[in-house]
């Protein structure tokens, strides 16, 4: 059995499929964030709380309705879609003019409410989903022991976020939109309706958070603080990659998922903060990120 520094080959690359799959939720949680704050300019904190919510609607809908995993995939988002495009019609729409902190506290007091109605209803403990049938069980290699589902998870990710990315820098739509948040009057006085541009925009951003929890719903158990384990992390891949930035959110995401999945192997101790020690590095360097402007 090859080794390398010790580690054997199987257990190295099963700490990479790991650091893969954790890359996956992390440039899909922070592609959202980059999306909405790119073209709307909010920071918005309730990306985590959106994503706890759209793994229990797949909990909820196998749960009590019998609705499967697959049917899920699509309605979750769905539903969470329609909950941020309420709430920015009802809130966020009169913070774009105002300085970030506003939308920050918004958003965070947001997330309270939310992740304080699951937990008044679920409590804390986790409840458990099976992943489809279909993608149970695991493939032999002939070097590594791949599981299915772990497997679809990254290849689910990477397809949805080449996806977002095309939409929005390859498009007549992305122009557009890119437009209606640059200079809106400009795009209003060509028939645009800008303020519904934006409200969907929002909404599409946090469905990708919806999409992601479905995702992780299999994997994790879901439960009412899995959002915000997780955004703090996120907001840091973002910070990384540059405010903004889709494609720095993709690349950097998946990045630091590996980093970390290496760093459980090499040095387990530093695995909980070799993200934040980049991001200090990162920002020291280029205070921009890797891939943002510099104003």
């Amino acid at each position: 059995m090859t080794d390398f520094f010790g580690v054997p080959l199987p257990a190295l690359l099963g700490q990479l499929l790991l650091g893969l799959v954790n890359g996956s939720f992390y440039a899909m949680l922070s592609l959202g964030l980059a999306v909405i704050f790119g073209m709307l300019n909010i920071i918005n904190f309730a990306h985590g709380a959106l994503y706890m919510m759209g793994a229990f609607l797949a909990w909820m809908g196998l749960e009590y309705f019998g609705v499967n995993y697959w049917a899920m995939l699509l309605i979750a988002p769905l539903i969470v879609g329609v909950f941020g495009l309420v709430i920015e019609r009802l809130l966020l729409q009169w913070l774009y003019k105002l300085d970030h902190l506003y939308g920050l506290l918004l958003t965070f007091g947001l997330t309270l409410v939310i992740e304080g109605v699951f937990r008044s209803f679920f409590g804390v403990g986790g409840q458990p989903y099976s992943a489809p049938e279909a993608l149970q069980g695991a493939t032999n290699l002939g070097f590594m022991i791949l599981p299915n589902y772990r497997a679809w998870v990254v290849v689910a990710s990477l397809v949805v976020c080449l996806g977002v990315w095309v939409l929005i820098e390859k498009t007549s739509l992305g122009a557009t939109l890119r437009a209606g948040t640059e200079n809106p009057k400009l795009v209003q006085a060509f028939g645009v309706n800008v303020p519904r541009l934006v409200t969907l925009t929002y909404a599409g951003g946090v469905a990708l958070a919806g999409f992601a929890g479905v995702l992780a719903a299999p994997i994790l158990q879901v439960n009412s603080l899995m959002g915000s384990n997780l955004i703090i992390v996120v907001f840091a891949v973002v910070v990384i990659g540059g405010m903004g930035s889709i494609l720095g959110s993709i690349l950097t995401g998946l990045g630091l998922g590996v980093i970390e999945g290496l760093t459980k192997v090499f040095y387990p101790e530093a695995s909980n903060t070799v993200v934040f020690v980049i991001m200090a590095l990162v920002l020291l360097v280029r205070p921009a990120g890797l891939f943002g402007k510099e104003k």
